[in-house]
């Protein structure tokens, strides 16, 4: 469990990491971006060096068990898959920094390609299994790709100013629903149903 502090100095790094890239945060930089010394830097972090790694697990961890809580509850995994795109997209526009460090890394990053694509793998299994989608098993490593791809550019549509969140996250959610295989009216339907409350970290 991270301290205040810690917690602290990863979300200053997850900022800073965002406006200026991987490679190009410094100690003096990140104390300055959290508000506090040097050294409390050098305490609180055990390396400093792995701390992208570090930063980009936390989130990639946290954004699973959080969207996994949220849809829990929903039997139908085409609702599932819409309501997870929906949040990712929605967080996007809520906490700007975490989108755009989520944007920026998403594909170059081991941890957050797992966070994209983690879950996706059984879920589409399971929904081919069931005759919820219209596409064969060979399909699900490039259906994974496609709806990791599209999300990451709703994203980027929110924090580009292109379009609302709830407009990219429905339209993104349908697009792909009627790739699976989804009618065009119900894929609409369940792009526009209710959305779940992104449960707390």
């Amino acid at each position: 469990m991270k301290s205040v502090v810690q917690c602290r100095i990863h979300e200053a790094a997850m900022r800073l990491f965002a406006r200026v890239g991987a490679n190009r945060v410094n100690v003096s930089d990140l104390a300055l971006e959290a508000g506090v010394a040097r050294g409390t830097i050098y305490n609180a972090v055990q390396n400093p060096d792995h701390l992208f790694e570090d930063v980009a697990s936390d989130l990639a961890g946290e954004m699973q068990e959080r969207v996994r809580a949220s849809v829990d509850g929903l039997d139908d995994p085409a609702v599932r898959l819409s309501c997870g795109i929906r949040l990712f997209i929605r967080r996007a526009h809520e906490e700007p920094q975490w989108g755009r460090f989520i944007v920026h890394f998403g594909f170059s990053n081991t941890s957050l390609r797992a966070l994209l694509t983690a879950s996706l793998t059984d879920e589409i299994a399971e929904a081919i299994t069931r005759g919820r989608y219209a596409i064969g098993p060979d399909q699900v490593t490039s259906t994974v790709g496609v709806i990791a791809g599209a999300t990451l550019s709703g994203m980027m549509l929110v924090q580009e100013g292109y379009k609302s969140w709830r407009d990219a996250g429905s339209e993104v959610a349908e697009l792909i629903l009627v790739a699976l295989g989804v009618t065009r009216n119900e894929a609409a339907e369940i792009a526009h149903c209710d959305l779940p409350q992104l449960v707390a970290a």
